[in-house]
Order: C-alpha cells, then sequence, then structure tokens
C-alpha cells in the first residue's frame, strides 16, 4: 500500500500538528504480533482487534495513526501509542 506524495504532505497529526511518514514495515509487524497477542490498545483505551495493513507515523514518532482499506484513519482515538511496544 502506498499514500501519493501529495497527500502524505498534507496530512498531520490531529492532536499536535506534526508532520506523519509512511511507517517502515517492521514496525507494522511488531504492531499486528501486538495485535495477536491482544496486547495492543489505541489512544482511546480500546482494544485494536484488526490487523493493520499500514499506517502513518507522526514525525516525533510516538504515535502512529492506522491506514485501514486504503484509507488512513486520522482521529484522535484512533491513533496507537508507540510506547507500547518494545525497540
Amino acid at each position: 500500500m502506498s499514500i501519493s506524495k501529495d497527500l502524505l504532505a498534507i496530512l498531520c497529526c490531529p492532536e499536535t500538528k506534526q508532520p506523519v511518514v509512511t511507517a517502515d514495515p517492521a514496525l507494522v509487524r511488531k504492531l499486528n504480533e501486538a495485535v495477536a497477542r491482544g496486547a495492543l490498545l489505541n489512544k482511546g483505551q480500546k482494544p485494536v482487534v484488526e490487523q493493520l495493513e499500514d499506517g502513518l507515523v507522526r514525525a516525533d514518532l510516538k504515535i502512529l495513526y492506522p491506514i485501514r482499506e486504503n484509507i488512513p484513519v486520522m482521529l484522535i482515538e484512533e491513533g496507537i501509542p508507540l510506547d507500547q511496544i518494545t525497540a
């Protein structure tokens, strides 16, 4: 899955307005492992139950916004705090 450069250029974190970049595939794999274990929560404190296709990472590397069916989900409560996974 790839997001057009034009769309990526205008997207930003809805909370902090920081730019976002496409997530590294290794990060998406780690997150999907946590989803499979039932060990991943979003900012709304709800369990993430669907495997991630891809994601957009905030510039400070603290939040990932999921991409579902090729659509970035840029809602604050849907963001996934990355401090839940080990480096």
